[in-house]
């Protein structure tokens, strides 16, 4: 005992800065983050979680990270200590659950309070657009483009506009638009073959060619693009 008293002391004495006794490191928490050993993760910290295993196809345990994000967000609210984030996250899980209505009754809550959002407004344009009003989604669409036209989701609000003129059947339109999405964002199969459709349909041959011929360097599995190519490539 007095000899690891003794080497106590001399550790104490010679590396002054020494830290003996460690205390329990941090827990990293989702994203890189630290949270102390009794934090939770944040609504932000799960979707984002869920997100990442949705993208490894773990759909089952991404549904449940949204479900808590979405009971994280409401808990906020109820207890007065939502933030602008708070109404953004909400609806972005809401939106991974497929639950439009429930995007819009959030995104409309939200904007009352920061109706400087576009996060929130681009949100709701897509869920429109999954509820058929094409409407709203197009004019929300394009307040976010407007509005931010160097913003995270500017390539994706361009292909929605690109979506609504192409059901609309104003295909010149079309193709301006998603010329614009796949200039943001070229790396996306489904948006060089929805480019090369409209393209098709104008009768612009040889850019529709070559709009096919990204879609398959893409995705060389890309049935429907490689069909595409070879009905236009017919003598």
């Amino acid at each position: 005992m007095r000899v690891l008293f003794r080497l106590f002391c001399f550790l104490i004495l010679v590396f002054p800065g020494i830290t003996v006794f460690a205390q329990s490191p941090a827990v990293p928490g989702p994203q890189g983050t630290s949270t102390g050993a009794n934090a939770s993760p944040s609504a932000m910290q799960n979707y984002r979680a869920g997100r990442d295993l949705e993208s490894r196809n773990r759909t089952a345990e991404a549904e449940a990270l949204y479900a808590e994000t979405v009971r994280i967000c409401q808990d906020e609210v109820s207890r007065n200590a939502a933030t602008r984030d708070t109404y953004t996250v909400i609806t972005w899980a809401l939106q991974r659950q497929r639950k439009y209505a429930d995007v819009l009754i959030w995104g409309e809550r939200g904007l009352r309070l920061y109706a400087d959002d576009f996060r929130i407004v681009e949100t709701m344009g897509e869920a429109y657009f999954y509820l058929n009003d094409y409407d709203r989604s197009l004019n929300l669409m394009q307040r976010y483009a407007n509005a931010r036209p160097e913003g995270e989701r500017i390539s994706v609000a361009y292909f929605f506009i690109g979506e609504i003129y192409r059901l609309r059947q104003k295909y010149r339109h079309a193709d301006i638009a998603y010329t614009t999405a796949v200039r943001l964002e070229p790396s996306l199969a489904l948006w060089w073959f929805r480019l090369a459709q409209v393209r098709e349909i104008l009768g612009d041959t040889a850019p529709a060619i070559q709009a096919y011929e990204q879609a398959l360097h893409l995705n060389p599995g890309y049935q429907e693009a490689a069909t595409g190519l070879a009905r236009l490539r017919l003598p």
